[in-house]
């Protein structure tokens, strides 16, 4: 009988792969749509636990609070808009229709009133590419450069996220990257599967070449491991793609 591998593991669920959202203050995500314009004010930047990026606690005049990734420039005290009447300045929320071309946004709707789900990662932002004629639908460039097509009712900030310079940092030692692995839930540290024995991993064991086949989508937890579903692999590959010209 072989061992779970990590795969299994997450996808049974367990205290270890739970996301700590108890830790947090509340969720980062939009209020709930509205025809009118709201006002509110900056009152802290704070640090979540967890999360890369700083956030922005917005109080409304109606007494409702926000929480929202701050963008470059933000500042406690600024007065800010949410709703479609809402001039597109960075840290203001409106809807994707109501962005001119070119405008860099964060924290983009993915459909109208889920909270915001593209581009909330610290010193990420989104593009507006054009927008549909009859101004339906908006063309967004996402930080990972692929175009999607988004229901312009959907809401975006104005402005990119802050915190970019994260990355630039090394962790320089375990303790490190095991308190930053705690505080999102990771499995830390992981074993490479084919420095692991037979029973425990696909890859495991020494006797064989291990992990250059591909693995069908529909393969069991046990066995998903390694090139997944993949289109083309190999020299094969680079010698089709030379070809084409791509």
């Amino acid at each position: 009988m072989g061992k779970r591998i990590l795969v299994q593991r997450r996808g049974r669920g367990g205290s270890q792969f739970r996301s700590p959202s108890w830790k947090r203050e509340g969720p980062v995500r939009y209020l709930q749509p509205r025809d009118t314009t709201l006002m509110g004010v900056v009152r802290e930047l704070m640090h979540f636990p967890g999360l890369n990026a700083p956030v922005a606690r917005v109080v409304f005049e109606d007494g409702r609070e926000m929480f929202n990734f701050a963008v470059d420039g933000m500042y406690v005290g600024q007065i800010v808009r949410v709703g479609p009447d809402a001039e597109p300045k960075p840290g203001n929320v409106l809807p994707l229709g109501r962005i001119p071309e070119g405008t860099s946004i964060c924290n983009v709707e993915k459909s109208p009133g889920d909270g915001g789900k593209y581009a909330r990662a610290g010193g990420t932002y989104a593009v507006v590419i054009g927008q549909k004629p009859d101004r339906s639908k908006t063309l967004v460039q996402l930080p990972s450069g692929r175009i999607v097509e988004l229901d312009a009712r959907g809401r975006a900030t104005v402005g990119v996220v802050a915190g970019g310079g994260r990355t630039e940092k090394p962790f320089l030692k375990a303790g490190k990257k095991w308190h930053r692995a705690r505080a999102k839930s990771w499995k830390y540290p992981t074993v490479r599967g084919k420095a692991m024995s037979p029973y425990a991993h696909p890859h495991g064991g020494g006797s064989h070449p291990t992990g250059g086949t591909p693995v069908p989508r529909t393969a069991p937890p046990g066995q998903k491991v390694g090139f997944i579903a993949a289109r083309c692999t190999g020299r094969g590959c680079k010698r089709a793609r030379a070809q084409l010209g791509i």
